[in-house]
């Protein structure tokens, strides 16, 4: 698959010091890597720049859930790509593995992929948060009726039905499940692929805390309160 096809969505946030490396690396696979700065006041958007990527900018910090909604935006309106591939910023994937999903993605037709750690493997995972994505994935589960085996992962692969289908509304990091939960809404065909996770000291000095993955499960359920009322 030529990578003109394909646009990779990378949400940043104050990544100034890895976000460089990293869309350098992208840049030798695919021809159109959009970042999205999300407020970043360390020069993440600079760096970005410089080593190839496109940079749309929020003026404040909104939140993953909305850099990845005007990605998807900017995929749907500015390009006719058939895919767009989700790639966090701080180097915990690799771009092996996005080539994977891409091709998989391409020759099977599925709506979406979705990377799994639990089908590949992790390196460097602290054990707290192993047990606190274990408990995610059971809400995860029960909530979108999906039988995931991984849940949060942020490396995606999503053709223009999937992009047209998400309007992401919770801009912190519930949208993930939020992802999960409109792939069963809007019907669209899903399929997980194993991926290799890396934790590094700086990805998890960046990682998200015990504390705001209790707070995604508020979100969660606040939303589906509301919905229900």
């Amino acid at each position: 698959m030529e990578s003109w096809q394909a646009v990779v969505v990378v949400p940043m946030y104050n990544e100034a010091a890895v976000v460089g490396d990293v869309v350098a690396g992208l840049r030798e696979h695919f021809s159109h890597v959009v970042c999205v700065d999300d407020g970043s006041r360390d020069g993440s958007a600079a760096a970005a720049r410089a080593a190839g990527g496109i940079v749309l900018t929020h003026r404040v910090n909104l939140g993953q859930g909305a850099a990845l909604q005007t990605g998807f935006d900017y995929v749907l309106s500015r390009t006719s790509a058939t895919h767009a591939v989700t790639f966090d910023a701080d180097g915990q994937y690799r771009i092996e593995d996005a080539l994977a999903m891409l091709s998989v993605a391409t020759e099977t037709g599925v709506d979406i992929l979705l990377g799994s750690r639990n089908l590949g493997r992790t390196e460097g995972q602290p054990i707290a948060r192993r047990v606190l994505m274990a408990a995610a994935l059971r809400y995860s589960r029960r909530t979108t009726g999906l039988a995931l085996t991984d849940t949060h992962n942020g490396l995606r692969v999503l053709n223009r039905r999937a992009l047209a289908a998400m309007d992401l509304r919770h801009r912190g990091m519930a949208h993930a499940s939020e992802i999960e939960s409109r792939i069963g809404a809007a019907s669209l065909t899903w399929q997980e692929h194993p991926v290799t996770m890396l934790y590094s000291d700086y990805s998890r000095s960046k990682g998200q805390s015990n504390l705001n993955a209790f707070n995604i499960v508020y979100d969660l359920t606040a939303a589906r309160m509301r919905a229900s009322a």
